[in-house]
């Protein structure tokens, strides 16, 4: 008869339960990275036009403004917020960019980040000292962007043509193939990698979507972290809508729509949590890259409503959304 000892027995299970700990949290971090390889593998192999050095290059632009919006969401989520306004500041974005780009470049540029910026500033105050639901401030910040940008255009009726040949030019240029734009996001993403990952402000952020009374008892300046990361998503949405007015020549009003929506879908996807206090950056450029694919697959295919595209993207989101919810509880027993 063997008698196991029962130190060995607890000391076994721990590193069971360690080892499950590490896969589950891989498969959340690293899941949408494995599905959008998988997806491109497959796209290789049965279109011969996917797998072309232009095609790629046309994902990835297309990808750059999403990607940027996406960026910021992905901070305001970790917090365990959201940020519904993201939408309206990118086509407001867009329309300020146009109409300032008569002052040169670095005024079309200059604008949107101000205009934009002081209204993520708006809504973080509101949410950080006043303590409203993000859904609230960030829903009336969606209705008032959207209207401020009507008014500008003058109901939807007046377009702004971009003035700027620099500014144009920075929406439709390249570098070693690609396009201006995707190597901003991509400068930005790395940069917002480092600040997550490496700064005392990244800490903070995870540690508000953990728990805000622990974080405050932590000594982390709570509000200031949340103005902060709304800020970022406004400044970032607005960004965005700049160098899509860059590409397009003018600033268009009827852009946007759900943007906000495809955000959240794309940060979810890549592995953030919507109840916060865990997510990455890289995560989320899979997500982006995930859902742009998809978007240019159904291109590919030709004989598919871009409608599909949203479709696609609903059922990846509600399939995330259950897949975390078992993993959470998987590390919760563990």
């Amino acid at each position: 008869m063997i008698v196991t000892d029962p130190a060995t027995i607890v000391v076994e299970d721990v590193r069971r339960a360690e080892r499950t700990d590490r896969i589950v949290g891989t498969v959340q971090r690293q899941g949408a990275l494995a599905v959008l390889v998988v997806v491109v593998v497959m796209s290789v192999a049965a279109f011969p036009n996917f797998r072309s050095f232009d095609n790629a290059a046309t994902i990835l632009v297309a990808a750059a403004p999403p990607m940027l919006i996406a960026l910021g969401m992905t901070f305001v989520i970790i917090t365990g917020g959201i940020d519904l306004s993201v939408g309206s500041l990118y086509v407001l974005g867009g329309v300020v960019a146009a109409w300032a780009s008569q002052y040169g470049w670095l005024a079309a540029f200059a604008a949107p980040l101000l205009v934009c910026g002081a209204i993520g500033l708006v809504d973080g105050l509101l949410i950080a000292y006043t303590r409203m639901a993000p859904f609230i401030v960030t829903l009336a910040a969606l209705l008032g962007a959207r209207g401020l940008m009507r008014a500008i255009s003058q109901e939807g009726s007046q377009t702004y043509l971009v003035r700027s040949r620099p500014f144009a030019h920075f929406g439709n240029g390249s570098f070693l193939g690609l396009g201006y734009p995707v190597w901003l996001a991509a400068a930005l993403v790395v940069a917002g990698m480092v600040v997550l990952a490496r700064t005392r402000f990244g800490r903070a952020v995870y540690a508000l979507g953990g728990s805000e009374d622990a974080a405050a008892l932590m000594g982390i300046a709570v509000r200031r972290t949340k103005v902060w990361v709304y800020v970022m998503s406004g400044l970032l949405a607005g960004l965005a809508g700049a160098i899509n007015a860059a590409k397009l020549g003018s600033g268009v009003t009827v852009l946007g729509s759900g943007m906000e929506l495809d955000a959240i879908a794309a940060v979810v996807i890549g592995g953030t949590l919507l109840t916060g206090g865990a997510g990455t950056i890289a995560g989320t450029v899979a997500g982006v890259l995930l859902l742009g694919v998809i978007q240019n697959l159904i291109n590919q295919v030709g004989n598919l409503n871009s409608n599909w595209q949203q479709v696609i993207s609903g059922a990846f989101l509600a399939l995330v959304v259950v897949a975390q919810t078992y993993l959470v509880k998987l590390r919760r027993v563990t």
